[in-house]
């Protein structure tokens, strides 16, 4: 996230994008417009007019988690592949934005968030007058499924370990570890571009997803060798990109985190589950602003 700071901040002008979603396939124009305080973020989709159609960026919104965080309202209405644009909003300081999308997922665009990071600088941010209030893990909160282990512990900024590992020589295992803040999310995380196995693309698109997934966009491997001709941004650009998608799925919080992730193996369903586990336990977080003194350890 930006370094930490008093006040909300939203956009200073609207910002506007259009692009291919990589699972229908379908172009979308995305409107990002300046919100007033505490509005938080909120997705609309301007496509949809006979029922209510904002979907505010929440854990507990999330209906899907296959191969991206979809999120929904109580109408049924849903907006996929939220993750690189929320993490892009939470790690520049945006507090309140609302989204207007005339379709039903956000585009991929190079598979990376750095195109939206772009987009906000273009678009600049604009201080308000409302004190930002930060989410502060105050107890350690995990979730494990197999081999699989999300978890969140205290800490005084905001910090991300992830670990992954795939038989692929291409890949084999990755780990990072890092303080997130705006200029690690810049060089470190935003460029780095979603992945998949060749062997997999037919599969998802008998699903009706991958529609329009391609080497413009994703990191396609084939066995053991990646197949883009312009190669890797990074040696673990997988686990890079794996960390990115987490930060996405942590602004789902609804605040800046204070607090250190931990992720082995991890994706958006535990992800998730780690997000709803924590807001489901009050005493394991509290929300705060700078003006208020961190928790003591007991």
């Amino acid at each position: 996230m930006a370094s930490l700071t008093v006040y909300q901040h939203t956009l200073a002008a609207p910002a506007i994008i259009a692009g291919v979603g990589v699972h229908t396939g379908q172009r979308v124009r995305v409107s990002i417009r300046p919100a007033p305080a505490d509005t938080g973020i909120v997705y609309v989709r301007t496509d949809i007019h006979d029922r209510d159609n904002r979907v505010p960026a929440h854990g507990e919104a999330v209906v899907e988690t296959r191969m991206e965080t979809v999120i929904g309202n109580a109408a049924g209405v849903t907006v996929a592949t939220v993750e690189h644009l929320s993490a892009s909003l939470l790690a520049l300081g945006v507090d309140n934005a609302t989204i207007e999308l005339d379709g039903p997922e956000t585009p991929i665009m190079d598979g990376s968030a750095e195109p939206f990071v772009q987009l906000l600088d273009r678009a600049g941010l604009r201080m308000q007058d409302a004190p930002r209030r930060y989410l502060e893990v105050l107890e350690p909160v995990e979730v494990i499924e197999g081999d699989k282990r999300a978890a969140l512990l205290p800490a005084d900024r905001f910090e991300l370990a992830f670990e992954i590992a795939f038989p692929s020589a291409a890949i084999g295992r990755q780990q990072i570890d890092l303080v997130v803040d705006e200029t690690s999310f810049r060089e470190d995380l935003a460029p780095a571009r979603t992945f998949g196995f060749i062997q997999e693309v037919e599969a998802l698109r008998r699903a009706g997803l991958a529609r329009g997934g391609s080497m413009e966009n994703v990191v396609v491997i084939d066995a053991d060798r990646v197949l883009n001709p312009e190669g890797l941004r990074w040696p673990d650009e997988f686990v890079r990109h794996k960390a990115l998608d987490a930060v996405g799925d942590l602004s789902l919080l609804g605040a800046p985190l204070l607090g250190r992730f931990e992720g082995r193996y991890a994706g958006h369903g535990i992800n998730n589950a780690l997000v709803r586990t924590l807001l489901a336990c009050p005493r394991a977080w509290r929300l705060r602003t700078l003006a208020e003194p961190y928790a003591q350890a007991v």
